[in-house]
């Protein structure tokens, strides 16, 4: 067998801890991450640096840093078989962003859709590292010469700049950086708020209903889920177009479940919404419920999390410096 064949690709993705984890997160991110682990070499990144192009609480910052990396570990990521670390803990990679700033153009940052909302979001506080981000972005991906980055299809804008920066720089000095690709899972990618099934369920959502949270209570749990938006009909049916809501649920019960959409048709043909919307989040809550405690396990044992990020920072810092130390030399700094 050729020896090339043998070499596992390498998957890259990171989540900011600006908020607390979402049942987004996990079904459209985290779950797939786990199942990749055996046919990739995997690193996953809790992106601090990222977040802090949005003003935070610095106690606050430290303690959803670490919670994510316990809820990351419970939600099934093994840390023998990924690389899991904190990313301002591998100075590589603000060292490779600044480099790359200077091989990103203005005109490329300025389209980023994600500028545009953050900054509507953020009037008081449109800061430069707000506008570069992609450039680090790029530095999180490329450092460690990733085959494929997992992302929702709303995502996919960040992964063309990173392709953009590095050809640009692959044609001055050579092939220095592998060409990543988007990784786009066919289901749970993009997970949608309870209240607004036309918007992503994301953290930084203003209505508290429209969003689950991977630490969240029971109780909480199926209050949101009744109190979800369908429509006027009464059909359990999958049209994202005419039928967002009830779309949406299908989804999340779909990936909680193991049922394709067809089945779940079935399962609940004649009955209404209210029995549905129950059933979803019954389920939510069966699947969220030991991953929960074994999170609120491993908070408890900093120790534990301190030897995992630590052990991850020095594992992503052989591979990354290796990069960097390649990017220096083409673009004429001097060896350390």
């Amino acid at each position: 067998m050729d020896e090339k064949a043998l070499v596992k690709k390498t998957i890259f993705s990171g989540i900011q801890p600006s908020g607390d984890l979402t049942l987004g997160s996990y079904l459209g991110a985290i779950k797939n991450w786990v199942e990749l682990c055996d046919g990739y070499n995997c690193y996953y990144c809790i992106v601090d640096m990222h977040a802090i192009t949005v003003r935070q609480n610095p106690a606050e910052l430290r303690r959803r840093t670490i919670a994510q990396l316990a809820q990351y570990i419970a939600c099934g990521l093994d840390p023998q078989k990924n690389t899991i670390f904190v990313q301002s803990h591998v100075p590589a990679h603000a060292e490779l962003a600044w480099v790359l700033n200077c091989y990103t153009m203005f005109g490329e940052l300025s389209r980023m859709t994600q500028f545009k909302d953050k900054s509507a979001k953020n009037s008081d506080n449109i800061n430069a590292g707000l506008f570069t981000y992609p450039a680090l972005m790029a530095a999180d991906i490329l450092l460690y010469q990733t085959d494929l980055v997992p992302v929702g299809e709303d995502q996919k804008q960040h992964v063309e700049i990173c392709r953009d920066i590095a050809t640009r720089f692959n044609g001055i000095y050579g092939d220095v950086f592998k060409m990543p690709e988007p990784y786009i899972p066919k289901v749970g990618a993009r997970i949608m708020s309870l209240t607004s099934p036309e918007s992503k369920m994301s953290k930084s959502d203003k209505d508290p209903g429209g969003c689950i949270y991977i630490m969240q209570q029971p109780d909480e749990i199926m209050r949101c889920f009744k109190r979800a938006v369908t429509d006027s009909d009464t059909c359990v049916h999958c049209d994202p177009k005419s039928k967002p809501g009830v779309s949406n649920l299908m989804q999340v019960y779909s990936v909680a479940t193991g049922e394709n959409f067809e089945d779940i048709e079935k399962e609940f043909c004649g009955k209404g919404y209210g029995e549905f919307k129950t059933k979803v989040g019954e389920a939510v809550v069966e699947l969220l419920r030991p991953i929960r405690e074994e999170a609120e396990r491993l908070i408890a044992d900093k120790s534990y999390l301190e030897g995992i990020y630590k052990q991850g920072a020095e594992k992503a810092a052989y591979t990354a410096n290796k990069t960097l130390r390649k990017v220096y030399k083409k673009v004429g700094f001097i060896e350390r």
